[in-house]
């Protein structure tokens, strides 16, 4: 089995070119079996600014990375070739549709190829075009942490925010509602667009209120039986994250999950089909700490580590 060159784990935190997790750098889809990659996106967030600079930030805080996870014992550098494939480019911040299409460019090239992804945002937008690259052959399952269901129709005349993804992606087929578990999910609103349509559409929405009376091995075990052994793709929103824990988002909610909740939710997806995954919403203007970019960081690697041990993640 091949496995990652390390060389760089072995240097000091503070040196060299700071690189996702210190992987070594990549463009060819024979170079690597999981990509790291940046989409320094936030042309459609609806409230603050600034997960634009989140993958930057990304990172400089996985500096932190060390290879074998205590947990679960995996090591996903001894398991698969790792690479950061750097960030998305893009020439149309100003045209959100634009900008999307610019994502699917760079992405599909690496989908067509069989690789999996995992990757860092931007804003929650960013998911409706990493899962049209995908280009999937049935609808995926979805397992989506999030303080919010992202399926509103739009905001300001545009289809296409933050808060619309998901809506997009089950009205174009990329997704199987009935294989879709949202996780976490709280706040007022001022309508029950977003709740409703995705119950309606028979998404599983467990509202933090549901995971706190079933507690987490419960929540895992509702994930895993609405996705089942198929296709899923997994996205985890940083405001899921209670602001405790995790300030610098863009659209925070208080009452979510600690830390510590998440990293077992997530251990507790280990042997999903899982085809990529994505962290967005990091916001560093708004992460006096660093904390929330350590958040994510680690969030990213626990994904990685799922992706290593998923079928098919290895060449």
């Amino acid at each position: 089995m091949t496995s990652t060159d390390t060389t760089l784990l072995e240097q000091p935190r503070f040196c060299g070119i700071p690189t996702f997790m210190r992987m070594p750098q990549a463009s060819a889809p024979d170079h690597f079996d999981i990509g790291l990659v940046g989409v320094p996106y936030d042309g459609a967030l609806t409230v603050r600014p600034g997960a634009r600079f989140g993958p930057r930030e990304l990172r400089n805080a996985s500096c932190m990375t060390r290879a074998i996870n205590h947990a679960t014992g995996v090591n996903p550098f001894a398991r698969c070739r790792v690479a950061d494939l750097g960030d998305v480019p893009f020439s149309s911040l100003f045209d959100v549709p634009q900008a999307h299409a610019q994502i699917r460019q760079f992405l599909r090239p690496f989908f067509a190829a069989g690789k999996k992804l995992v990757i860092a945002g931007g804003d929650h937008s960013i998911t409706y075009p990493i899962l049209q690259a995908i280009e999937p052959a049935e609808p995926l399952g979805l397992i989506h942490i999030d303080a919010h269901t992202d399926t509103w129709d739009q905001f300001a005349g545009s289809k296409f925010s933050h808060g619309s993804p998901f809506r997009r992606a089950v009205e174009d087929g990329l997704i199987d509602p009935k294989r879709s578990v949202q996780i976490g999910i709280r706040g007022a609103q001022n309508t029950e667009e977003g709740w409703r349509y995705s119950l309606d559409q028979g998404m599983r929405v467990l509202f933090i209120e549901d995971v706190q009376t079933l507690g987490i091995p419960a929540v895992i075990e509702q994930a895993r039986r609405v996705v089942g052994d198929g296709p899923t793709y997994l996205s985890f929103d940083v405001d899921a994250i209670d602001p405790a824990f995790a300030p610098g988002t863009g659209t925070p909610e208080i009452g979510g999950l600690s830390t510590r909740e998440a990293l077992q939710l997530l251990r507790g997806l280990r042997g999903l089909n899982l085809v990529s995954a994505d962290v967005v919403e990091v916001s560093p203007p708004y992460d006096p700490s660093g904390n929330t970019a350590l958040v994510g960081a680690t969030l990213m690697y626990e994904q990685l580590c799922l992706l290593a041990e998923a079928p098919r993640a290895t060449s």
